[in-house]
């Protein structure tokens, strides 16, 4: 028997390296969502319904400017919403336009920009974070040499950010967001930056260390090959304003290869079906059209 859209994820993960205890199935559950800036007529979200269940890798999938980022803002606590309840990992963060509570789970970001501070060595600028997150200090040096290692770039923890390439600031970013340990991983289009050949190297390991910690991430992309291959489930979104048009399970199995047959038959299906859904489409008797 099949549940509401956006409730069905993968079978919870045992505990990975880090990973928080389980208190419930779902982590994030989004309820009637409504966002938007004053000087804006149309919000970037409104009636925004979602469920993510706890280890799963979830994708978020929509054209620019339909409030992805505004969304994983929200989540983050920078932005407020007028309506709606937002519940991460059991805790009530906003309802009906208040902030609930200011003791959020612990969240980790990766932005499209590695953002680190350049007059800090890279091993610094990870326990940043471990120091925000209010980590002992006892824990600072083990634990950040893990993530290093465990992202592939232990040998960086001396390097100065201005002397690595750009996929090896992303990958310390991704360190600094998973070093914490957090309940939550947000990431608002980490690779869209970079050259294509590196950006699949760095998918690749990024599922291997997520299937390593166990951790559940929100993934924001624009691109629907990245969301098929890296995703147990694509939310797709409509063009604005922002809610979920529809969840659809990725069923191919990992490890996945970016060459796999069924991954380029379900995105290609993807691609005819929101080129409708986003209005690109204008004749329905366009191949695919019901």
């Amino acid at each position: 028997m099949s549940r509401d859209a956006g409730a069905l994820g993968p079978e919870p993960r045992p505990g990975g390296t880090g990973a928080a205890v389980p208190t419930s199935t779902r982590v994030v559950e989004i309820d009637g969502l409504t966002f938007g800036y004053a000087e804006t007529e149309q919000p970037p979200l409104d009636g925004f319904t979602l469920s993510i269940e706890r280890g799963e890798f979830a994708c978020i999938l929509g054209p620019s400017g339909c409030g992805k980022s505004t969304l994983l803002g929200i989540l983050s606590g920078l932005f407020t919403p007028q309506r709606g309840r937002v519940t991460v990992d059991g805790t009530l963060l906003y309802e009906e336009g208040r902030r609930v509570t200011r003791e959020a789970p612990a969240m980790g970001y990766v932005f499209q920009d590695p953002r680190l501070l350049p007059w800090r060595k890279v091993r610094q600028n990870v326990e940043l974070a471990l120091r925000a997150a209010r980590v002992p200090q006892s824990e600072w040096d083990e634990r950040v040499q893990r993530y290093l290692d465990m992202c592939g770039i232990g040998r960086l923890a001396g390097s100065w950010p201005g002397n690595l390439s750009g996929g090896q600031r992303q990958r310390v970013a991704i360190t600094r967001a998973l070093a914490i340990e957090p309940t939550l991983v947000l990431m608002d289009e980490p690779f869209s930056t970079l050259d294509e050949v590196t950006a699949r190297f760095l998918r690749r390991e990024l599922l291997e260390v997520w299937e390593r910690t166990g951790q559940t991430i929100v993934f924001v992309t624009h691109s629907i090959r990245e969301a098929v291959y890296l995703g147990d489930n694509v939310y797709v979104m409509t063009a604005g304003p922002g809610k979920v048009l529809e969840r659809r399970p990725i069923g191919v199995p990992r490890p996945r290869a970016y060459e796999d047959p069924h991954l380029t038959e379900i995105e290609a299906d993807m691609v005819d079906w929101v080129l409708r859904q986003w209005g690109f489409y204008e004749d329905p008797g366009r191949k695919g059209s019901p």
